[in-house]
């Protein structure tokens, strides 16, 4: 019993600094979840915290960047992160409509009531594949190239990305064969070169006189926000009394459905789950609060799915968000690996039981809740201002730059900075030129490091 309640004690710790940390970093648009969670769970796994504080950590930074993102989305115009961009017509028509602090509040209360719903459904799910765990591990490489086929054809790229897998794969095994000329194996560097390519390839791009001619903006932004209007009493509002019925019971089923279909890229599933909700109704307020409170949720429950399901039943990434964001929870040499060349892997997979995953998954959600949820409906206009004001961007992505440069010096010195540069700049380029995303980039490494081997033993 005392056991138990230090491991509690543990990962409400992480679990409170994941949610504080990333309610923060949720309010400054344009923060993607693979280039800022993925880095801090991988620096807290190395650092050696235990498996309940790393999967707390985890699940509350995602719960409560998600609620927060929903700010700038819908006071300021601007897509908190890659998974808010689905949600832009609807909120710029509640701007027009002169109510975007009802978008933002719907918004926020969806998310809140299908983080709740996921976590439970994820583990449900996961525990009916769990059966087949042994069988599917067995066919892993075949899985994995059957899986990126699906991920990236799906993918913004369609089949542009699906053909770019073959020379993403070659780029990745030719570096893997450069640095072990020098006895160095690198794993963590390809990771973080993937999760920042974006910003790799802008920082090359604004070196470039053409590239900041392209980039050059001629105006500022002009931005006006709605002042508050507070129509409950207390600091925490009932989620369930600022959604009406209709609301609540699109919420719960796009919920549901969404924490079950854990293989498809969650912008792809927020948009048509949140487009045939769309369709459900004629009136045009009912229409988009609707759409917006179930979107919001469905930006919740695929990203908590798509990292449960994998995690719990196979312990392989098996997903866009497992091959992205919650890449570190799988593959974190040498704290955490999926095992390569038929070795066994060992991660959260085989460190946490399923009751373990549901009972701190609910815990995660509650303390980011706690947190972001009346955070942001009580302070939402105040935060956004600020950040707008004085919040430099440029500091946020030096920061994360200087986190990166560390672990990729600690991993493999010099060569792990060539990795990361090289992996980054690629990578970026595709991304943004392709739509090549990250999902797809993640799912090329682990063809390498897992499919290639296994045809080549097969081939001889």
């Amino acid at each position: 019993m005392e056991l138990l309640f230090d491991q509690v004690l543990v990962a409400f710790g992480f679990g409170l600094f994941g949610a504080v940390l990333f309610a923060a970093i949720g309010l400054i648009s344009g923060t993607d979840e693979t280039t800022t969670i993925a880095p801090l769970t991988l620096l807290i796994i190395l650092l050696g915290a235990p498996p309940v504080g790393v999967f707390t950590f985890w699940m509350a930074a995602v719960v409560a960047k998600h609620m927060t993102h929903a700010i700038p989305t819908a006071l300021l115009g601007i897509p908190g992160d890659t998974l808010a961009t689905p949600l832009m017509a609807e909120c710029e028509a509640m701007r027009k409509l002169g109510a975007p602090h009802i978008a933002l509040r719907k918004m926020i209360s969806g998310a809140i009531v299908s983080a709740f719903i996921a976590v439970p459904a994820a583990v449900l799910f996961a525990s009916l594949l769990a059966p087949f765990g042994d069988v599917i591990k067995a066919f892993a490489p075949w899985i994995f190239a059957l899986a990126a086929v699906i991920i990236t054809y799906f993918s913004p790229g369609k089949l542009a990305s699906t053909l770019l897998l073959i020379p993403f794969v070659v780029l990745i095994i030719a570096l893997q064969s450069f640095t072990a000329i020098f006895e160095t194996k690198l794993a963590i560097s390809y990771f973080l070169g993937i999760a920042i390519g974006p910003l790799i390839a802008d920082l090359f791009m604004v070196s470039s006189p053409l590239g900041r001619k392209k980039m050059r903006r001629h105006a500022v932004n002009q931005l006006s926000i709605a002042p508050e209007v507070k129509s409950w009493s207390g600091y925490f509002p009932n989620p369930l009394k600022v959604l009406d019925k209709e609301q609540i019971k699109w919420t719960v089923a796009t919920s549901v459905v969404s924490s079950a279909t854990f293989v498809f890229s969650p912008v792809a599933m927020t948009v048509a789950l949140g487009e045939f909700v769309s369709s459900r109704f004629k009136q045009v307020y009912q229409r988009l609060t609707t759409t917006l409170t179930a979107k919001n949720g469905i930006t919740e429950s695929t990203y908590i799915a798509e990292a449960l399901i994998p995690l719990i039943a196979f312990g392989l990434p098996l997903s866009p968000v497992a091959a992205g964001p919650a890449a570190p929870l799988f593959n974190a040499p040498p704290v955490f690996t999926v095992g390569e060349n038929g070795a066994q892997g060992h991660n959260l997979h085989h460190l946490l039981s399923q009751w373990e995953f549901l009972g701190y998954g609910l815990l995660a959600v509650f303390i980011a809740s706690i947190v972001s949820y009346p955070f942001a409906m009580n302070y939402a206009r105040r935060a956004a201002l600020f950040v707008t004001k004085y919040i430099s961007h440029e500091a946020i992505i030096a920061t994360f730059v200087g986190l990166i440069l560390v672990i990729s010096l600690w991993e493999g010195e010099l060569l792990g900075l060539l990795v990361i540069i090289t992996v980054g700049l690629v990578g970026g380029l595709l991304s943004k030129h392709f739509g090549f995303n990250t999902g797809c980039q993640f799912m090329g490494y682990y063809m390498a490091i897992l499919t290639v081997p296994a045809l080549m033993s097969m081939v001889g």
